[in-house]
Formats: C-alpha cells, sequence, structure tokens
C-alpha cells in the first residue's frame, strides 16, 4: 500500500511516502516562520516526484494529528481531508507524539518524555516507555515548575522535543537527558499507521478534528477609542 504522511504540527513542515514499509521519500523543513500554509503542497509534489509516483498512485493518508500549532493542525487537517475525499482513500491519524520517540526507542532509556513547547511555561507532554514506546502516561498540557517529573527521578529519562531546554531549566533530574532539536515528522509515522491499516482504525473524514488538546485563543483586537 502507498501511503502519504503529513506532519504539520510543528515547526517542522514534513511529508513523505512509503510502498508499505519501505519509505521512498521524505521532504521536509524545519521553520521559525511556519511555513505549512506555504510548503505543503510544494512538499506533496516534490515528494511525489521523488518516490516517482503520481498522487493517484497514493492509496492512504497518514496525518500527524497534533498536539501542536494550532493553525498549522488545521493545515494538515484540510490537506489531508481533501486528498482522501478527492481520492476516496482512508485517512489515519496519529498523535504526532508518537513520531518524536521512534527514533530514540531500545537506546537504554527506562522513559522517553515527549515536550511541545506550548505558551508560556506551559507544554504539552506524554511518556512512553524507552523500549518498547508503548504510552504510559497520556498526553496532557502541564504547567512546569520544580517538582514536574520528580515521580521519575530514579529513572534514566530522555526529554525530546522544542519544550525541553526550558524544561532542563527549571526541573532538577539527575539522570536526565534533554534534545531541544527534536520535531515530529513524517516520516516516523510509518509503524504506527501501518498498525492501524492493519486494525483497521480509520478516521471518519466527515467529522475528524485534530488533536489541539486545548481550545485555540486568538488574540483580540483593540477597541479604538472614540473622541
Amino acid at each position: 500500500m502507498k501511503i502519504l504522511y503529513l506532519e504539520t504540527s510543528s515547526k517542522n513542515c514534513s511529508v513523505a511516502i512509503s510502498d508499505g514499509e519501505k519509505l521512498l521519500c521524505v521532504c521536509e523543513e524545519v521553520s521559525e516562520n511556519y511555513k505549512q500554509s506555504e510548503s505543503l503542497h510544494t512538499f506533496v509534489e516534490w515528494a511525489l516526484e521523488g518516490a516517482e509516483l503520481s498522487i493517484k498512485d497514493i492509496e492512504a493518508v497518514s496525518l500527524g494529528k497534533g498536539p501542536g500549532s494550532y493553525t498549522g493542525l488545521r493545515i494538515g487537517a484540510a490537506s489531508a481531508k481533501g486528498f482522501c475525499y478527492g481520492l476516496k482513500i482512508p485517512l489515519i491519524g496519529v498523535n504526532s507524539m508518537e513520531s518524536m520517540i521512534e527514533p530514540f526507542l531500545d537506546q537504554n532509556y527506562d522513559l522517553i518524555i515527549t515536550l511541545v513547547d506550548a505558551r508560556r511555561m506551559e507544554v504539552y507532554t506524554a511518556v512512553y516507555d524507552g523500549i518498547s514506546g508503548k504510552e504510559l502516561y497520556p498526553t496532557e498540557a502541564k504547567v512546569l515548575d520544580e517538582n514536574s517529573f520528580q515521580e521519575f527521578k530514579d529513572k534514566k529519562v530522555l526529554f525530546v522535543g522544542d519544550g525541553a531546554s526550558k524544561t532542563k531549566e527549571i526541573v532538577q533530574l539527575a539522570n536526565a537527558e534533554f534534545n531541544n532539536d527534536i520535531y515530529p515528522s513524517a516520516q516516523y509515522l510509518l509503524k504506527k499507521t501501518l498498525e492501524k491499516i492493519k486494525n483497521e482504525d480509520f478516521e471518519d473524514i466527515a467529522y475528524f478534528e485534530p488533536f489541539y488538546l486545548k481550545d485555540f485563543h486568538g488574540v483580540k483586537k483593540k477597541q479604538k477609542s472614540e473622541e
């Protein structure tokens, strides 16, 4: 099965294509300016070209469904739905956190904790077994303080994600390592996607919404005072 993967929940706009378990092409770029609206469809075209496929060859779309950037998730979801509607193919949604832990599994860590930077001292976080990748604590929004993650002080822990640097400043854990340069990537959605396809765990395209975790709060425009 030829699968298109989209991951737009972070600063990394990421597209990948696989033929079953074989990864054919990856096209991604980390940008401080969140360029998903400009880059996503171009990256899809480049990935298809690199895989020597046309869009009509795609048999399923997998989307990193968040949590993360509200606007990025909206763009990714709209694109994924569009492809699935147009091609009449299934949509698979995968927690974006899962793609962050994949490169570090089975590397002698007891736990891998994902940290997606949110506003101020808040992060989106989840805790996974360092060997199997099994989710031990589900994704939540967490406000950091000096007591955060202290229940894991006797474990060898790897913190990954763009929220790792501010976590390192606050949390003192003797056996912890921090990797701040990790973002969700489409190429690491592959394993979980194939599991979901095998179990026919597909999203309802008409009603699918990304995993926002929190409601969006826009910036209110100041009202002009009348003189």
